[in-house]
């Protein structure tokens, strides 16, 4: 670390100011990271997935038509909206934002606890993407971001209604919150627990979440749906019990399971994943592994 930087500082709210520091916005409050749980070897392999695994590459595809569909909601901003993807990691998801050229962001951003994080992203991303070491629990922000995703992260949160709490009063009036996460305890495995997670969702569970905060659901629906037979056997196969091996023998564990398929059978589970996007957004899943959620913040309102 070499310090502040300059002397820049975003302080949209006083509980929080973000100093820029070594091309990071980081709060003057340190946020507190568990490295155990997210470490370098971590963000190596979600950087390898999300660029190139079926089902990053499926949740993307799925993601930016919802995205797409939606778009039209928010109020017109110029140069145009404030994105920020929450819990971003390798900035897999922004990155691929960066490259399309539309919408044009008035800010584009990536937000993640994880400095390591954030710091491999920089490889990434354009110069332009702004990255913030955030803290959910205290984002500080109020009506900042037109546009927030919270991609397969309220899972990890151990309380999730503060977290959506400080989601919503992060987000501008009219604007959207995209919300993905697993779905259906009943589908529970030895994967969830040693990712940390504290729950799955289902449809009721986030528009529930959605209403008691004030938010106005748009949308839920599930998917990985066609997917979910493979899934499924696999939970029937046998699960490993983890309190039996070393943390290195889980990570070994966790390297196989997450491992891209052979070019042949990751191009063919793409290939059956994309027939989501336009089924999915049309007819309604009554199941699947995973589950999106597009929460609106109605205008007018600024908890």
């Amino acid at each position: 670390m070499s310090g502040v930087d300059a002397a820049q500082v975003r302080g949209d709210v006083p509980e929080t100011e973000y100093v820029l520091s070594d091309g990071i916005f980081r709060p003057r409050v340190p946020v507190q990271h568990q490295e155990d749980a997210y470490d370098s070897r971590g963000v190596v392999l979600l950087r390898q997935m999300q660029s190139r695994h079926f089902w990053y590459l499926g949740r993307r595809r799925f993601l930016w038509n919802a995205l797409q569909r939606h778009l039209g909601r928010v109020p017109a901003r110029s140069p145009g909206p404030r994105a920020i993807d929450l819990g971003g990691g390798a900035g897999g998801w922004v990155s691929f934002l960066a490259g399309q050229g539309r919408p044009a962001f008035g800010e584009l951003a990536l937000a993640d606890s994880s400095l390591h994080a954030l710091e491999t992203a920089s490889t990434l991303l354009p110069a332009s993407v702004s990255r913030y070491q955030v803290d959910l629990q205290r984002l500080g922000w109020r009506d900042r971001w037109d546009l927030v995703f919270l991609l397969d992260v309220l899972e990890h949160i151990p309380d999730d209604r503060a977290a959506l709490r400080q989601v919503l009063r992060a987000v501008a009036p009219g604007g959207l919150v995209f919300i993905t996460t697993p779905a259906f305890q009943r589908f529970w495995s030895w994967n969830d627990a040693v990712v940390g997670h504290q729950r799955r969702y289902t449809r009721e569970d986030l528009e529930r979440l959605g209403h008691e905060l004030g938010f106005r659901v748009l949308d839920t629906r599930y998917f990985m749906f066609l997917l979910s037979p493979l899934f499924v056997l696999g939970r029937l196969m046998g699960q490993p019990d983890l309190s039996k091996l070393s943390r290195d023998e889980v990570w070994a564990l966790v390297e196989r399971s997450h491992r891209v398929p052979s070019p042949p059978v990751n191009a063919l589970l793409r290939a059956v994943f994309s027939l989501e996007t336009p089924l999915g957004h049309h007819v309604s899943f009554p199941w699947g592994t995973s589950v999106l959620a597009v929460l609106q913040k109605p205008e007018g309102s600024s908890p």
